[in-house]
């Protein structure tokens, strides 16, 4: 697998398929986490350099944004498949029902945890549901990190849905790498999508790469300052690198094996 430098991260240049098949292999080898990134967690790296290390230390590193999938076409000339949380997540669970592979959630609200479970008593009956936890919205002692830690190694786990949002999901990944034995990954916003709390934009929306402003007429409080400063700090960037593509300067490097 090759991955590609965009802004400040590196992005996993596999077909969605084969980034499924990717993940159920790292199910069965031990400890290791999986990030989405957006546009969103493209900006946060590009202003942190200790959160852009720890998503570039990820095992797998997705396109689930399609201003990302452009940005590599335009920057790089790669055509890449956007492979999305919300995508993903059910996909996995059909693929864990199917092979016997154990999952777990692991944050949102215990309202969320419940209707999760009801989701998945519904249309994946023979899923094999470790477990679930609900952290409490403050830094956990030691001795609740290392019962977490416990917890999820003793349930036989071998994947580990992680809804905590980005940042913080990214770094409670990074922070459990060797600790859990099982693929992490971090799903964001697509659990409560999944489960019918939210819905999501419709296909044109996708398509063309608006479905930041459907979350945004859900949610327009919340999500105001950062999509008005997230887009134009992603736009400028991308006009920088553009810039110096066509004044022959690569900003970023070229492919890497990983």
């Amino acid at each position: 697998m090759k991955k590609q430098r965009l802004i400040s991260i590196g992005i996993h240049l596999t077909p969605y398929q084969d980034f499924i098949n990717n993940l159920v292999t790292l199910s069965s080898q031990g400890s290791s986490y999986t990030c989405f990134a957006n546009v969103h967690m493209l900006v946060e790296c590009h202003k942190d350099p200790g959160f852009a290390k720890i998503v570039n230390n990820a095992d797998m590193v997705a396109p689930d944004g399609m201003p990302l999938t452009w940005g590599l076409q335009l920057i790089h000339g790669v055509k890449q498949d956007r492979v999305t949380g919300m995508d993903a997540l059910p996909h996995l669970l059909a693929t864990a029902e199917e092979k016997d592979i154990p999952v777990y959630f692991y944050g949102g609200t215990d309202d969320m945890l419940r209707k999760t479970k009801s989701y998945i008593r519904q249309y994946h009956p023979q899923l094999q549901l470790a477990g679930m936890y609900s952290p409490p919205f403050r830094k956990l002692t030691a001795e609740e990190d290392q019962e977490v830690v416990d917890a999820i190694n003793a349930s036989g786990a071998k994947f580990v849905f992680v809804a905590l949002g980005c940042p913080k999901q990214e770094k409670w990944m990074a922070s459990m790498k060797g600790r859990i034995n099982a693929c992490m990954i971090g799903i964001g916003g697509a659990l409560p999508v999944m489960i019918g709390m939210q819905s999501r934009a419709p296909e044109w929306m996708q398509k063309v790469s608006m479905e930041w402003l459907y979350r945004f007429m859900q949610e327009p409080k919340r999500l105001f300052k950062r999509y008005l400063v997230t887009n134009s700090t992603f736009m400028w960037l991308m006009l920088k690198a553009w810039i110096q593509k066509g004044r022959g300067r690569m900003l970023y490097p070229a492919q890497e094996a990983v």
